[in-house]
């Protein structure tokens, strides 16, 4: 007799290829019209699916995980962080919690050297006047849209893992001299290899800087870790770029400085309550002192089709009776 299908229940949708595949390999319930989840979705989810296939949007809490029927015994999320999940929680009730790390990497640290281009050569503000009909382009002048050259400036890394280490290399590229602020030094070879400095103390680091980015996780530890009192070290003609999620950041300090000229400028691809957008951090990026983007870090079709064959690899390895290989454990977070 064939063994029964574990009926794997996806919240969102999730490229073609990828739903195709898992059609073929579970009992898949997938999530075509891509309407996020509510809470009694998800309470349904979690009652009838034997593995539960999140992503960053859904929150999986303790009060959500209490009402989780014995079948549940895996969480294969479609997501490199997990802040969304209450990992101690789900492991008390011996529920197995993956993500989907490495795969983003490369994507991420594309789009953060973006920013840190775009953000000091306002290249969002030059765009607009070409778009705005009400607005005719005069030509060039020797003095019209003058922004910061970035070449031969500081940079600072707040969190150099996968993703920290690759803006390193496209920055070193650029001309920018790499600073960082990590739970430890990286290994010489590698900190070497990106001609990188280490600071142990994160407030000496940003005082000194002309450009942070943020590219270490949110957790408990790093939930505001940029602070109003920490924001205040910036240097008046410093940028901050923010890629990793918007908790980091107090974010109402932030645009308050950014209001008063304390800082130059921001270029924001996360927000601390997302999917809401602050209706002052909009009015600045009319004003262009800040570039807003709607959380596209990692939207490469290729790193979506990537994310999902590993949350694939990891049911199926499970579900064979063997450790699957992106296993989140409370102690890596």
């Amino acid at each position: 007799m064939a063994r029964r299908k574990p009926l794997v229940v996806v919240t969102r949708k999730l490229p073609d290829s990828v739903e195709t595949r898992m059609r073929e390999l579970f009992d898949a319930r997938l999530n075509v019209e891509d309407i996020p989840m509510d809470s009694a979705a998800l309470v349904e989810a979690v009652k009838v699916a034997d593995v539960l296939v999140p992503t960053v949007t859904d929150r999986i809490d303790s009060a959500l995980l209490s009402q989780a029927g014995e079948n549940l015994r895996l969480i294969a999320s479609f997501s490199n962080g997990i802040d969304h999940i209450d990992v101690a929680s789900a492991l008390a009730r011996g529920i197995t919690v993956t993500n989907t790390p490495a795969v983003l990497t490369e994507d991420t640290a594309d789009l953060t050297m973006a920013l840190i281009l775009s953000v000091p050569r306002r290249l969002t503000e030059g765009a607009q006047i070409l778009q705005n009909e009400q607005e005719e382009w005069q030509g060039w002048s020797p003095t019209w849209m003058l922004g910061r050259r970035i070449w031969g400036k500081r940079l600072g890394i707040i969190g150099m893992g996968r993703i920290g280490q690759a803006v390193a290399r496209r920055a070193k590229a650029f001309g920018l001299q790499i600073h960082y602020h990590n739970r430890r030094p990286l290994p010489h070879a590698t900190e070497e290899s990106l001609e990188a400095t280490y600071w142990d103390s994160l407030d000496q680091m940003i005082a000194r800087m002309d450009i942070v980015s943020v590219n270490c996780p949110h957790t408990p530890a790093t939930y505001h870790l940029l602070s109003a009192r920490r924001l205040k070290l910036l240097k008046p003609d410093a940028y901050i770029v923010n890629t990793a999620r918007g908790e980091v950041i107090d974010e109402n300090a932030l645009t308050r400085m950014l209001e008063a000229g304390e800082i130059a400028g921001a270029g924001l691809d996360v927000f601390e309550h997302e999917p809401a957008v602050s209706p002052k951090l909009v009015r600045l990026a009319r004003q262009g002192k800040v570039v807003l983007l709607p959380h596209m870090g990692s939207a490469t079709l290729e790193g979506r089709i990537d994310m999902g064959e590993k949350v694939i690899v990891n049911i199926k390895t499970f579900m064979d009776g063997h450790r699957p290989p992106d296993r989140v454990l409370p102690s890596m977070l």
